[in-house]
């Protein structure tokens, strides 16, 4: 299955003209962050303010996104090779037609307030950091992948199971969160060498289990996850 613009296109025939799609990277990690993603293509323009005498942007093409080499590349990033996610974050962050935004929480956070919750926080600060200047976005429509909604985020939604498998701006989200969320663990693997979290990302791998029982949690370590719990 490869994702498509079919859910984003229904719902720019009912009117919704700033339709942004949501992913998360790092729920089941042992430690880091959780990194959530929002992504935007400015298909429509009316929600989007630029300062012209129009006050309104012109719509761009989406079926020149859709049908460009590069951008079939896109799927879920569980699908894709680390180089391939890379290349394709590149091109995506640097589109003049895709606006996004990244939201992240600490794992401190994520202990006091649960993976979900911190999830959900994380999809809010993706959402509010969607605004790169000189543009304002005013998103009226979030497609979420999982099953669940952002209950203190007031705008429609739609969470779709495996969504990042099926709606492209949802899967250019999970190739964004990542990335980013990548490239942070292997800053951290700098501060915490030990732990080999260059490697593995802080997932609960046979060798980060055996880091665990050798050195003990790190200051990164979420301390509700199990085994982390335990020690």
């Amino acid at each position: 299955m490869k994702p498509n613009f079919n859910e984003e296109k229904k719902l720019w025939k009912h009117g919704f003209k700033c339709v942004v799609g949501l992913d998360e990277a790092g729920r089941g990690p042992l430690a880091g962050p959780v990194v959530a993603a929002a992504v935007n293509f400015s298909t429509k323009g009316a929600n989007v303010q630029d300062g012209s005498a129009s006050g309104v942007r012109p719509a761009s093409g989406w079926k020149l996104i859709l049908n460009d080499p590069i951008f079939k590349q896109i799927k879920d990033s569980k699908q894709m090779t680390e180089k391939q996610r890379e290349e394709i974050y590149e091109i995506l962050i640097k589109h003049p037609n895709i606006k996004w935004g990244v939201g992240i929480v600490s794992e401190k956070i994520i202990d006091k307030i649960n993976i979900l919750e911190a999830t959900k926080l994380a999809m809010a600060r993706a959402i509010k950091n969607l605004n790169p200047k000189p543009y304002t976005l005013n998103p009226d429509f979030l497609i979420l992948d999982g099953n669940f909604k952002l209950d203190k985020v007031i705008l429609p939604q739609k969470s779709i199971i495996k969504g990042d498998q099926k709606v492209f701006s949802v899967a250019a989200a999970s190739i964004i969160a990542k990335v980013t969320r990548d490239r942070l663990m292997q800053k951290y693997h700098k501060k915490y060498p030990q732990y080999g979290f260059g490697k593995h990302k802080g997932y609960g791998t046979k060798a980060h289990f055996a880091c665990l029982e050798k050195f003990g949690p790190c200051k990164i370590h979420r301390k509700t996850f199990w085994p982390v719990s335990a020690m």
